[in-house]
């Protein structure tokens, strides 16, 4: 642990204990999610299915990126990961991004990427506002995060036509807001 680090933290108002529970929680959506996402992008299939696959990826891909950037944080403020994976899923933040009843209804597993994006951003927004001028190097994490969840969001939700996001889908470069914290 960070002994500095947590106690700058707490002097600037934060209880930490609520972060690290908050990132532990979001660390276990971006797992599982990354999990959720492998089955999704095997199902999408046919015509409609096939343009999305590259983008499902992309965003499962970016998932378990931020998963691997969120566990030093929860280490340097003295947590840690569940012991037990199964209780781990279980903490997620977000309910399992499970592959709809007709596993070929390209529209039902966007409906379901379109809402586990939406979930992350409305997570991933919350610490900021926990964080923001308080907790520096959390804030500056979980912002970059956010910033890819929204692009996410905004990918999904463009199919589902709600309108044009201005996003364009990455080529070869992922996560990268979140990649300096992979190093």
């Amino acid at each position: 642990m960070a002994r500095v680090a947590r106690e700058m933290v707490e002097k600037a108002g934060v209880d930490v204990d609520q972060l690290v529970e908050l990132l532990v929680k979001n660390a276990a959506a971006e797992l599982t999610t990354y999990y959720y996402y492998t089955i999704l992008r095997y199902n999408l299939i046919g015509l409609k299915g096939e343009g999305i696959k590259e983008i499902a990826e992309t965003a499962r891909i970016e998932d378990r990126n931020h998963f691997e950037a969120l566990i030093p944080r929860i280490y340097e403020l003295g947590g840690k990961l569940p012991d037990d994976m199964k209780a781990f899923h279980d903490t997620s933040a977000c309910p399992p991004a499970s592959l709809p009843e007709d596993a070929t209804d390209v529209q039902g597993i966007l409906e379901v990427l379109v809402e586990a994006e939406r979930c992350a951003v409305r997570g991933y927004t919350h610490i900021c506002n926990l964080t923001a001028a308080k907790d520096h190097r959390t804030y500056d994490l979980v912002l970059a995060i956010l910033n890819e969840e929204i692009e996410h969001e905004s990918w999904f939700s463009e199919f589902l036509g709600e309108g044009p996001s201005g996003h364009f889908m990455r080529r070869g470069d992922t996560s990268p807001f979140v990649s300096k914290f992979l190093r």
